[in-house]
């Protein structure tokens, strides 16, 4: 018998006896907001017997599962295993606002908190530490009571990688993976979050990117075009990136001890020589620096919703 408690831990598909149609995998509906995730009591592969707590059509549903989904393989991602840092620091002169990026509104919402709404849903997730200014602390605390899920806050370092390490020393001391995450990047989906978390726990460190889809050129400080790069090996990088604990702690310890800068956080563990695996993404999980990306992403909610 193979029993499961919480019912996202499964890759499942649903079939409604009124209707031929598959029902649709969840994914983070936006804008972003609480919304009560289906619950039920038990789940059980000996003989066919389902008990829900809520919404009882899901009684007389076809389950197609098989016993080696139920997740205890090596890429199972347990829950509450996951430490979330999310990097809420940035200044973002580039925006040319009176505030940092992450905090400007984005449909009447910080962009912060799409993101962190979307951690705080997820099973895997057991904390989220904020890395943010104390100014801007209150954004994030006054949306404590929406969500179930513990916060803390440290302080931002002056480089994106001290952010990361200051955040590092704020996880629980059981956390199974850290999530570094850019508040700034308000669309990334949860599907393709749970695909990273999945990763990293099989590999030691994975991080979300998407295949380059334009021509990149290699040139000298001139301008002159030295030599054109094969696409069909480059990888636009995202977030999260996603580590083991332990491992990103040495990383660092090699960093700091050789005084080296990084631009993103695998990079850290790069340095180990560890291979970091790349799980691809979606193009919709921007980076939002300029007005224009800030246009484009209320783009992309207003075809979502």
């Amino acid at each position: 018998m193979a029993t499961v408690s919480n019912f996202p831990r499964l890759n499942c598909s649903f079939t409604f006896s009124s209707s031929s149609k598959e029902f649709p995998s969840k994914q983070r509906t936006v804008p972003a907001i609480i919304r009560p995730s289906i619950s039920h009591s038990s789940l059980h592969f000996a003989g066919v017997q389902f008990n829900f707590n809520r919404n009882e059509k899901f009684v007389k549903s076809v389950i197609k599962c098989s016993a080696a989904e139920v997740g205890d393989g090596p890429e199972f991602v347990k829950e509450k295993s996951v430490s979330v840092v999310l990097l809420a620091g940035g200044k973002g002169k580039r925006m040319g606002a009176s505030m940092p990026k992450q905090y400007l509104p984005l449909l009447g919402q910080p962009i912060a908190l799409y993101s962190l709404y979307t951690f705080s849903r997820m099973i895997e997730v057991k904390e989220i530490v904020v890395v943010c200014d104390p100014s801007y602390r209150d954004i994030f605390e006054d949306v404590k009571e929406k969500i179930d899920i513990q916060l803390k806050f440290t302080l931002p370092g002056k480089e994106r990688q001290d952010s990361v390490y200051s955040g590092l020393q704020a996880i629980d001391s059981n956390a199974e993976l850290v999530c570094i995450h850019d508040s700034a990047r308000p669309l990334v989906l949860e599907g393709d979050i749970q695909k990273v978390f999945k990763d990293a726990r099989l590999n030691g460190a994975a991080v979300l990117g998407v295949p380059v889809k334009a021509t990149i050129k290699e040139a000298d400080d001139d301008r002159y075009v030295q030599r054109t790069l094969d696409r069909k090996t480059l990888w636009e990088m995202q977030t999260p990136q996603v580590i083991e604990p332990e491992l990103l702690r040495k990383g660092f310890e090699l960093v700091n001890s050789n005084g080296l800068e990084v631009t993103d956080d695998v990079s850290i563990v790069e340095h180990l020589k560890h291979p970091v695996l790349i799980t691809e993404g979606s193009y919709t999980n921007i980076k939002v620096t300029t007005p224009d990306d800030l246009l484009l992403a209320e783009r992309i909610l207003n075809l979502s919703s």
